[in-house]
């Protein structure tokens, strides 16, 4: 239907601006001598008029769609075939020069219609001309030359009618598979676009003039520019990573150049070079690798490593250290033991105490079951964990709050995760949020987050917060600032956190308080890009 359309669209062009200029034949100059008596010449003008009102016609069947669009298609050239072998006959015959229009409608038949009908069009028109000559033969008695020139006409209507039938099919052929190569090429790039959008690792494409062709959200992110686009110059989005690549450039031995740490703004990224051509002038594809990620990602493969040989160790100390514990008890309970003694068996005891507390967390971390997420309202669960916790720990039940800004805070996440990860941060702020010797006040805080689907779980205390140089270990496993910590509290928080696709962190900006964050509905990086935007 559409290719249709489009050849009528064609004829209602071409056939008024043929009619115009035939017009113009049959009218100036005045005189005619080659047409004969004015009496044709009027004969000529009534039929230009004539198709004239018929082009006409066809334009307002072409508004209507009325009838077929091959039906109106064949009714234009079979007319045109029929005007153009009458102004034929009434300019004197084959030896007048206008037996080539007849062979231009045929053409345009062979064009703008598919399979067989290029040859009927070529028939008619040379049924047209032949019938012409014989009945100017009988009329008017024409030279037997004549018909000669009438047979070669008829021979040139469908030599032009095959070789246009011809090629246009294999310029229809061409098209379909142009248009069949240029579907593939669309889809192609947008499943390279939904892929390099979806890497965690950034790309950055450039070209010959270092301007941005495509970069992913993960480049942005690196980047820090949430809003660079294509065509922007690289330099002046990041200028340290132009340097680079200028140096990269230059390198003689590039390879060495791929192992350049480049900070950016707060990221530090290992970005790698690949060009696109045989010289930089063809562009280039610049992969940016997170630092901190990388490191993560070694981390966790060494502690998957070590995870089931920690498990097995952890599992063989409890035996004999429930031992010790219950010979520890049973020997406190002697009558014979004098002050030094009880104070040596209060440190095994302590100890004792502090090695099982390692010892379950290993258990627990190795242990650890599946996230089987739910929907819940964090309101309503935050404050039956407040009322849980303040009755398994009496002493803190007056410096546990709850805030929320709305009425019902939906989250999908699993319950237990979440209770353990609350524990341990609770249990960290009620354990290092004194100051000034007075007790420690905690404040799970929830609200909307400034992402469109986020919401937040503030965990703020009164303490000093942590150090700025224990920033990035806080989360490492077997790290603590406390004489008698297992360092696995944080770590097993952030793990259950990533686990249920929340974001942990810890927030620097309030220098008066400390304050860990947990971000749901949002994935890692997004996180961490509104986190930093919302920051005070």
């Amino acid at each position: 239907m559409a290719r249709a359309d489009s050849a009528l669209i064609w004829l209602l062009l071409y056939r008024p601006v043929l009619a115009a200029l035939l017009w113009l034949l049959f009218s100036y100059p005045p005189p005619q001598p080659w047409l004969g008596s004015d009496a044709t010449v009027a004969v000529a003008r009534i039929i230009l008029a004539l198709h004239a009102l018929s082009v006409l016609a066809g334009g307002l069947m072409i508004a209507l769609r009325r009838p077929r669009r091959a039906r109106q298609i064949q009714s234009a050239i079979v007319l045109d075939i029929i005007v153009y072998t009458l102004l034929m006959h009434l300019a004197g015959g084959v030896a007048s020069g206008l037996g080539l229009l007849p062979a231009i409608a045929v053409i345009a038949g062979a064009i703008l219609m598919e399979g067989r009908l290029s040859l009927l069009f070529a028939a008619l028109a040379t049924v047209g001309v032949i019938g012409q000559q014989v009945y100017t033969h009988l009329t008017a008695g024409a030279a037997s030359g004549s018909y000669p020139q009438a047979g070669l006409l008829g021979l040139t209507y469908f030599a032009v009618g095959v070789l246009a039938h011809v090629m246009t099919r294999r310029l229809r052929a061409s098209e379909r598979l142009a248009a069949r190569r240029q579907s593939d090429l669309a889809d192609l790039a947008r499943l390279n676009d939904n892929v390099i959008q979806r890497m965690s690792m950034g790309v950055v494409a450039i070209d010959g003039e270092h301007r941005l062709l495509l970069l992913n959200d993960a480049a942005r992110q690196l980047l820090d520019t949430p809003g660079a686009q294509p065509g922007e110059r690289l330099l002046r989005l990041a200028p340290p990573l132009e340097d680079w690549l200028l140096h990269r450039l230059r390198a003689v031995d590039a390879a060495d150049q791929d192992d350049v740490l480049v900070r950016i703004g707060d990221n530090e990224v290992l970005p790698s070079l690949r060009l696109l051509g045989d010289s930089p002038g063809h562009g280039a594809l610049i992969y940016l690798r997170d630092r901190r990620e990388l490191l993560r990602q070694a981390q966790e493969m060494k502690l998957a490593a070590l995870g089931g040989l920690t498990a097995s160790i952890a599992h063989n100390i409890r035996n004999p250290l429930s031992s010790v514990t219950h010979a520890a008890q049973l020997l406190g309970e002697s009558p014979r033991l004098d002050a030094a003694d009880t104070d040596l068996l209060a440190i095994v005891q302590r100890n004792a105490r502090r090695v099982d507390e390692t010892v379950s967390s290993i258990l627990a971390l190795s242990r650890r079951h599946a996230a089987a997420r739910v929907d819940l309202d964090l309101v309503a669960w935050l404050r039956a964990f407040a009322d849980e916790y303040r009755g398994n720990h009496p002493e803190r039940a007056a410096g546990l709050r709850v805030l929320s800004d709305s009425a019902a805070l939906p989250v999908r996440v699993d319950p237990r995760h979440l209770g353990q990860m609350l524990h341990n941060l609770c249990d960290n702020a009620f354990q290092h949020g004194h100051r000034d010797g007075t007790a420690a006040q905690v404040v799970l805080h929830a609200a909307h987050h400034s992402h469109p689907r986020g919401i937040r779980l503030d965990v703020r205390d009164t303490g000093p917060g942590v150090a700025p140089e224990h920033h990035r270990q806080i989360f490492e496993p077997f790290f603590t600032t406390a004489a008698n910590g297992t360092g696995l509290g944080l770590y097993i928080a952030r793990t259950l956190a990533e686990a249920n696709g929340i974001r942990l962190e810890y927030i620097s900006a309030e220098p008066a308080a400390g304050r860990f964050r947990l971000l749901f509905g949002m994935d890692r990086r997004a996180a961490s890009a509104a986190t930093a935007a919302a920051a005070p």
